[in-house]
């Protein structure tokens, strides 16, 4: 019985959920990754807070099915982020944006750079829309969550090498799209 009883202890400590978890250590350390990889998905503002709140509420409920065996923490809550993402697309209704009220600080960027950068990053998100899912999904893995091209082939299943690829040729797209949109003036995507 001893023996069956130390297995059982010794295959119930591999499988057993991470419930001593130091949150707040968590929540520090993946939060600007699932913004960033919302704010590469949705764009900036209150629709990625949203998302990114949602995730963490899950992984919280969910928190008992975390299996350290089967692989890093952050990696199982940005599955949970790109879930989250897959289900706003699909109850994704045409909204029209609230006008967004800044103050516009004395020492802050004048109006015409807050144009500015407001216009280069309408002009990004329609460029990332123009793009497949897929790519779209790498490029906020990438850039957007700070993910190595290893961790995104193990969250997406694909080989290393095919994200790579596939990150330069979005990459290399999105850079000739903008060069060609700024020559002719016209807009991409959402335009």
């Amino acid at each position: 019985m001893a023996a069956s009883d130390a297995l059982f202890s010794k295959v119930w400590t591999w499988a057993a959920p991470a419930t001593e978890v130091d949150w707040d250590a968590v929540y520090a350390e993946q939060l600007p990754r699932v913004y960033n990889f919302f704010r590469y998905r949705v764009g900036d503002g209150p629709v990625a807070e949203d998302l990114t709140s949602v995730t963490f509420e899950k992984a919280w409920r969910g928190r008992n099915r975390y299996r350290r065996d089967l692989g890093a923490f952050g990696t199982w809550v940005m599955a949970i982020a790109r879930n989250v993402a897959v289900d706003h697309y699909r109850r994704r209704r045409p909204e029209a944006p609230l006008e967004e009220a800044q103050a516009v600080a004395a020492a802050g960027p004048s109006p015409e750079e807050l144009a500015e950068r407001h216009s280069d990053l309408e002009k990004l998100d329609g460029l990332l829309t123009s793009l497949p899912a897929r790519e779209r999904e790498l490029v906020a893995l990438k850039y957007g969550a700070g993910f190595n091209n290893r961790e995104i082939a193990r969250l997406t299943g694909l080989s290393e090498s095919n994200v790579g690829t596939r990150l330069h040729r979005a990459v290399q797209t999105l850079r000739a799209r903008w060069t060609e949109t700024s020559s002719t003036g016209e807009a991409y995507g959402n335009g």
